[in-house]
């Protein structure tokens, strides 16, 4: 029987989003260039504030959820992750296999961070894998929740079996 999985997203983009739209909202109308530019240079610091904030809360947020499975095990070294591979519309990809090293059917959530090339995190999800068979092992998509680039890694961050 194939594994059902579900991929959720801790959503950092989401706020990045909003956060860009509010802070170019306030850029124009009756500003000389100069001001403009200030205002600009202010939003980007901002925006990366709170982009770093939304991801601070969504590590948090997918931590305070694996730890609130009822019955889990941690399982991190059961859990394998592919690489890194950037789509056609810049989010990025990576396969995780779960394998069940258990003598009955278990289900899996898997926290998948994704770093830059210095190390730094830019983005966290949790996958699911339902359903995995005693002894079996099952694949699922970890995606990022908004565009990436540069030089991506993913790592397991933690991986619970219940």
């Amino acid at each position: 029987m194939a594994a059902r999985h579900r991929t959720r997203w801790a959503s950092a983009g989401t706020v990045l989003a909003l956060a860009l739209s509010a802070a170019l909202t306030g850029c124009g109308g009756d500003d000389s260039p100069a001001d403009t530019a200030r205002k600009a240079e202010s939003a980007v610091g901002s925006i990366a504030s709170e982009a770093s904030e939304a991801i601070e809360s969504a590590t948090a947020e997918a931590e305070r959820r694996l730890d609130d499975i009822q019955g889990g095990i941690d399982v991190k070294d059961d859990v394998g992750i592919g690489p890194p591979v950037t789509g056609s519309d810049g989010r990025v990809r990576s396969e995780v296999t779960v394998r069940n090293t258990d003598d009955s059917t278990r289900s899996f959530a898997v926290q998948v961070d994704f770093r830059d090339s210095g190390g730094g995190l830019v983005d966290t999800v949790i996958v699911t894998v339902d359903h995995v068979q005693a002894g079996e092992s099952a694949t699922a998509t970890a995606r990022s929740t908004h565009d990436l680039s540069g030089d991506i890694r993913t790592d397991v961050a933690r991986a619970v079996r219940y």
